[in-house]
C-alpha cells in the first residue's frame, strides 16, 4: 500500500506547487520591502536613543538578564566573537531563503503557509520603526557594551550618519529572531524526523548572537516572538496525512488518492 500511494503523494505535491516565476517575484519583493521599508523609517536619532534608554530601564525593572553578560561570554576569545559577528552578518537571509526554497520544492502546502506568515510578520515589523525608533544596545552608552562587529569584524553596518543601506534605529522587533524562529517552526511542522526539534538551535543561536553582538535587546526578541505568535494564530498551517512511508517526512495526499491506492 505504501508503494501504491507514493506516486499520488508526489503528484499532489506537484499540483499544489505555485508558479515559480510569481513566487520568485513575490519572495524577492518581500526582501526588497524589508530593506526599503527600513530605509524609509531611518533617522530620528534623538528619539531612538531616548527610546533605547527607556527599553534598557524597563528590562532592568523586569529583572531581565543583562545583555552585557552574554557579550562578556563572547569576548572570552577573538574566535568566538568573530564567529558570532559572522553568524549575524551571513546566516539571516540565506537561511530564510534556503528554508523557503526547500519548502517550495518538497512541501508546497507548507511553503504557502510559511510565506504568508513571514510576509505578515515582516509587514507588521516595518510599522514599528516609524512609531517607535530604537537604537541598538551598541549605541547606548549606559549598556557598557561594545560594537563587536566594528571592533572584531565582519560588520554589515557603517556609521549611522552615512549608512544609506539600512536603518540602524529599527532594533525592535528583531526580524533576525522572528525569521529564525519561523524557520525552525516551519521545518518542525513540515517534517517528522525524530531530530527535527534540533532546528530550534537556529533561533537559540540567533538570539545569543543578536544580543551578544549588542545589536538587539531581549525585548526586541520578545516582541518579535509575540508578533510571530499572532501571525501563526491567524494563518493556520495545512493539515497532513502521514502514513508508514512518510516516517521521516510529511506528504500531502488527497483522500481520493488514498482510497484508490488502497483498493488496488
Amino acid at each position: 500500500m505504501n508503494a501504491r500511494t507514493e506516486p499520488a503523494e508526489k503528484e499532489s505535491d506537484s499540483i499544489a506547487r505555485p508558479p515559480l516565476l510569481s513566487e520568485f517575484l513575490l519572495v524577492t519583493g518581500l526582501f526588497l520591502v524589508y530593506k526599503v521599508g527600513r530605509q524609509l523609517a531611518a533617522g530620528h536619532t534623538g528619539e531612538a536613543l531616548h527610546n533605547a534608554r527607556r527599553v534598557w530601564d524597563l528590562e532592568r525593572t523586569l529583572h531581565l538578564p543583562d545583555e552585557a553578560t552574554v557579550q562578556s561570554a563572547l569576548l572570552h576569545g577573538d574566535v568566538l566573537v568573530h564567529l558570532a559577528n559572522t553568524y549575524y552578518a551571513t546566516v539571516h537571509f540565506p537561511a530564510t531563503l534556503g528554508f523557503l526554497v526547500w519548502l517550495y520544492l518538497r512541501r508546497p502546502a507548507h511553503y504557502r503557509w510559511a510565506r504568508r506568515v513571514l510576509a505578515a510578520v515582516t509587514a507588521a515589523a516595518l510599522v514599528l520603526p516609524f512609531t517607535f525608533p530604537l537604537a541598538p544596545p551598541r549605541m547606548l552608552t549606559a549598556t557598557g557594551m561594545e560594537d563587536t562587529a566594528r571592533v572584531y569584524g565582519p560588520s554589515v553596518y557603517g556609521p549611522p550618519s552615512s549608512d544609506h543601506l539600512s536603518n540602524q534605529f529599527a532594533a525592535m522587533p528583531s526580524l533576525h529572531f522572528a525569521w529564525a524562529l519561523m524557520v525552525a517552526i516551519g521545518l518542525i511542522a513540515a517534517t517528522r524526523s525524530r531530530w527535527r526539534w534540533l532546528w530550534l538551535l537556529h533561533p537559540a543561536a540567533t538570539l545569543l548572537v543578536i544580543v551578544g553582538t549588542a545589536n538587539h535587546y531581549w525585548l526586541d526578541a520578545i516582541v518579535a516572538t509575540a508578533m510571530l505568535g499572532l501571525a501563526l494564530a491567524l494563518i493556520h498551517r495545512p493539515h497532513h496525512r502521514a502514513g508508514p512511508a512518510s516516517r521521516g517526512t510529511r506528504r500531502y495526499t488527497p483522500k481520493q488518492h488514498v482510497l484508490v491506492g488502497a483498493g488496488r
